[in-house]
């Protein structure tokens, strides 16, 4: 009798107990797709005047879109403030009291791998980006003439010499104005190293061990001279969409202000920045490994893919930008990102993450 009863509640109930069966399947398949679907976290190492706030507008607008939580500075939009030191957990701003862990990395900063390791959760990719050494150095000093005291010392001897610019001044004799206890000198010298925190001063034993490290730590150092190739490495490996792998060239001179390098200055450039040559040479064969690993034919089908379709890459130097007044609010909002200043979206991300401002500079 009780068989026959229960029997009968089971059939009458059947409808609900399907629906209900058919809810927690539903909720385990978008619950187990999000997770597939998640990306790993991200510590971008933004060398100076190699296309990183390319890469980082890139990282902004993906954060952004996945609600991503930053490790933002404690004060202003570096963590290599005091400028000389290696990068500390103390220079991170606080975990928001909504997250449980920080997603995205891409501030400047000088390296200390197990330093950011105690920030970042260890699952976490780290990618970088290298530029041929001789046109880095070019640009960093272009920037850097009226801020770094070297190249300070240089323009003003330049001043009074005759056809003569304050870069090749520097490079006659660039330890006459090049102090390495000076703290603000960092970048003077070898600057890609600088920032990847290895010893730019003087190749010493611990070179090759650092460059292990460097080796071990990073699954993708990008190469400036294969931008869109490194692209199509680096959409792989974060699960990047075609549209979110768009950029524009941001901080880009005007071919006026770019030095032209004669044999001479070069050959100077490349004895000057000895270590900096190393590194790239080091890493740049280790891209190409890289690639070979994805495929030749592949990459370049994928990155003949990438630029030609519409929403793809756009990699038109901009000096100046407009955006049209035809598009559609979601097109606004994309074309703003796409070309807001790094400074501004810096700003912009962490009054999302925060509800307030960003501190100031120190100035003890």
């Amino acid at each position: 009798m009780a068989f026959h009863w229960l029997a009968a509640q089971l059939w009458r109930h059947r409808v609900a107990g399907l629906m209900v069966i058919m809810g927690v399947t539903s909720l385990l398949i978008l619950l187990g797709t999000h997770l597939l679907q998640s990306r790993a976290p991200v510590v971008f190492l933004k060398t100076h005047k190699t296309g990183g706030s390319t890469v980082q507008n890139l990282l902004f607008r993906m954060g952004e879109k996945d609600r991503a939580t930053f490790a933002f500075p404690y004060y202003t939009y570096q963590f290599s403030l005091p400028f000389p030191f290696r990068f500390r957990a103390e220079f991170v701003d606080e975990l928001p009291d909504s997250s449980s862990q920080f997603d995205i990395l891409c501030s400047h900063m000088r390296l200390d791998v197990e330093q950011v390791k105690q920030i970042m959760p260890p699952n976490t990719t780290y990618i970088t980006i290298l530029r041929e050494p001789l046109q880095t150095f070019e640009s960093v000093f272009s920037y850097y003439t009226s801020t770094i005291p070297a190249f300070t010392l240089a323009k003003k001897v330049a001043e009074t010499a005759e056809h003569k610019s304050a870069l090749s001044v520097f490079l006659e004799s660039p330890e006459s104005f090049w102090d390495p206890k000076e703290p603000e000198n960092g970048l003077a010298k070898n600057p890609m190293s600088f920032d990847l925190g290895l010893n730019s001063q003087q190749w010493n034993s611990s070179w090759p061990a650092d460059l292990t490290l460097l080796k071990e730590t990073f699954q993708l150092v990008m190469i400036a001279e294969h931008f869109d190739e490194s692209l199509v490495l680096l959409g792989a490996l974060l699960k990047l969409e075609l549209e979110e792998l768009a950029y524009l060239r941001l901080n880009t001179r005007s071919p006026k202000y770019v030095t032209l390098l004669d044999d001479i200055t070069k050959a100077r450039l490349r004895a000057w920045n000895s270590l900096d040559v190393l590194l790239y040479d080091f890493f740049l064969k280790l891209f190409w490994e890289k690639a070979e690993q994805y495929g030749l034919e592949r990459l370049n089908r994928d990155v003949t893919e990438m630029c030609g379709q519409e929403g793809g890459t756009d990699s038109v130097t901009i000096l100046g930008y407009q955006i049209q007044g035809n598009l559609t609010k979601h097109e606004q909002g994309f074309c703003m990102r796409l070309v807001l200043p790094e400074l501004q979206y810096h700003a912009h991300l962490y009054f999302l993450q925060y509800g307030r401002d960003m501190r100031a500079a120190r100035t003890e």
